[in-house]
């Protein structure tokens, strides 16, 4: 008896592979081998940066508030640091927008805090 091969479900394998290599450069978009490998770094590369993305944010949150608190003369650790004394449940996303796009409304809990 001949050797069962499932040539169908091989190929979907490897289109899909190739699919996910769509507009990579060079042999990395049309040839399977190198592709494969290409597609999984790209998978990895885009789970850790997920995350470092949330890293990022935050960071640049952070700078958004101090630069908002230093304007009403206070530096961003004592004004956290009173927002969290009061009670204030606000989270460094919302404040960096208020601090950024809604200026008296940041004065206002800066005011609130001091």
């Amino acid at each position: 008896m001949p050797r069962s091969v499932n040539s169908v479900a091989s190929r979907a394998k490897r289109k899909k592979i190739l699919k996910q290599a769509k507009g990579y450069f060079g042999r990395r978009k049309n040839v399977y081998t190198v592709a494969k490998n290409a597609v999984e770094k790209g998978m990895l590369y885009s789970y850790r940066d997920r995350k470092n993305n949330k890293r990022n944010f935050r960071g640049l949150w952070i700078q958004r508030i101090n630069a908002g608190a230093r304007l009403h003369g206070m530096s961003y650790s004592q004004f956290m640091g009173k927002v969290k004394a009061n009670n204030i449940e606000l989270n460094r996303k919302v404040l960096a927008d208020l601090a950024m796009n809604n200026p008296e409304a940041f004065k206002a809990v800066v005011d609130k805090v001091k």
